[in-house]
This record gives C-alpha cells, sequence and structure tokens, in this order.
C-alpha cells in the first residue's frame, strides 16, 4: 500500500532534492528498505548498525511518534503520511550575549 514520506532537508540530497516519496510499505521496517532501495544512503541514516531507529532521529505516522507505537513493526496504511524528523540540537536557555566588537572590550 502507498504511503506518503516527509522527507527533512538534510536529507533531501538523498532523494535527489524531493520533500516528499511514495512508497509501498506494509509497516516502518518495510518502509525504510523501500526508501533505501529507491535512495541509497537512507537507511545508514535513520538505523544504526544494529538495525534500530537512531536516537536522533524521530519518525511520525499520521502525527504519532513510532517509539510510542510499535518502532519499526508500526503498522502502515493506505493513505498514512510518515514524517521522518532529525532531532534538533544546540542554542542555549540562558540570556543571550551581544556580540562581541573586533579590537576591544564586548
Amino acid at each position: 500500500m502507498s504511503v506518503k514520506v516527509q522527507i527533512p532537508g538534510p536529507l533531501r540530497g538523498l532523494t535527489g532534492g524531493a520533500a516528499e516519496v511514495q512508497v509501498e510499505a506494509l509497516d516502518v521496517a518495510s518502509l525504510i528498505e523501500s526508501l533505501d532501495r529507491r535512495h541509497r544512503g537512507l537507511r545508514e541514516r535513520l538505523c544504526d548498525d544494529a538495525g534500530n531507529l537512531r536516537s536522533y532521529v524521530r519518525i511520525f505516522v499520521n502525527d504519532e511518534d513510532v517509539r510510542f507505537l510499535q518502532e519499526k513493526a508500526t503498522p502502515l496504511a493506505a493513505g498514512d503520511t510518515v514524517a521522518i524528523v532529525p532531532a534538533i540540537a544546540g542554542g542555549s536557555w540562558g540570556r543571550a550575549r551581544p556580540p562581541r566588537r573586533h579590537g576591544g572590550a564586548p
């Protein structure tokens, strides 16, 4: 069954720039395999060497995080929307500092 997969910007180089692709898959595991067959390198970006989803990648099926469903065994239905979302890190919780000026005190 065909599902729509939303591809994040950092992975679009592997999909020829496509922000969205359609694949045939019965569950998240077969979705990852289908994606990798069509767009080599995606599986390595999504899964570790043991085949588990990488900790910094979130996969949502119809806005539900698969970590709280059945992980890679989460079933898919025709017309589902799958979003791949890389975790975002960095930034500061504190007050922002003004930029330093060159050649002098801040």
